[in-house]
């Protein structure tokens, strides 16, 4: 992997309701999306370090879901220790290898949706001088739901997330 600053961080902006992301992955960027878009794939680095994921069901496909939940095994980590989170994701667009498009929810352990905002995100994977540029734009309802979710750590979780997945890329290379 390349020690190059430009791979390592990311960057974020708010455009009124949406939360824009971008990261820099040294890999081919058919492999960054087979990394977003298969199971033993996402169990490997979805979420933040210090928890791990299980996916309960993928289907990716337009109109498919994936279900999954999220438990904090890091005891460092004070009160999250064994604190679970689980998500819904409802796919919308694939273009494989370009894009993926899905809403997400936070949802309990049986697949409910609780009071949170959804997200409406689309990722874009773009070749970048030999390397993935990944470009993450999530739209919320209000920019109120939006604070939310920066409120709750949202920029620090994908930063943890995005060095995760920085990790993984390099073992499958």
């Amino acid at each position: 992997m390349s020690n190059n600053p430009v791979t390592k961080s990311i960057t974020t902006s708010v455009e009124g309701r949406d939360l824009i992301m971008e990261r820099v992955f040294d890999a081919p960027k058919e492999l960054v999306f087979k990394a977003y878009s298969e199971k033993n794939h996402l169990e490997k680095w979805w979420g933040p370090e210090g928890w791990e994921t299980k996916v309960l069901a993928v289907d990716f496909k337009p109109g498919g879901v994936w279900r999954y939940c999220m438990t904090c095994v890091d005891q460092n980590q004070g009160d999250f220790f064994g604190m679970e989170s689980c998500g819904l994701a409802e796919y919308q667009e694939i273009a494989a290898p370009d894009k993926i498009v899905y809403t997400d929810s936070f949802t309990d352990k049986e697949g409910n949706k609780l009071e949170m905002p959804e997200m409406l995100i689309t990722i874009h994977f773009e070749d970048y001088e030999g390397k993935t540029k990944l470009v993450t734009r999530t739209q919320f309802a209000t920019e109120e739901a939006l604070q939310q979710i920066v409120d709750m750590g949202v920029e620090q979780g994908v930063a943890s997330q995005f060095k995760r997945l920085d990790a993984y890329l390099e073992k499958l290379q």
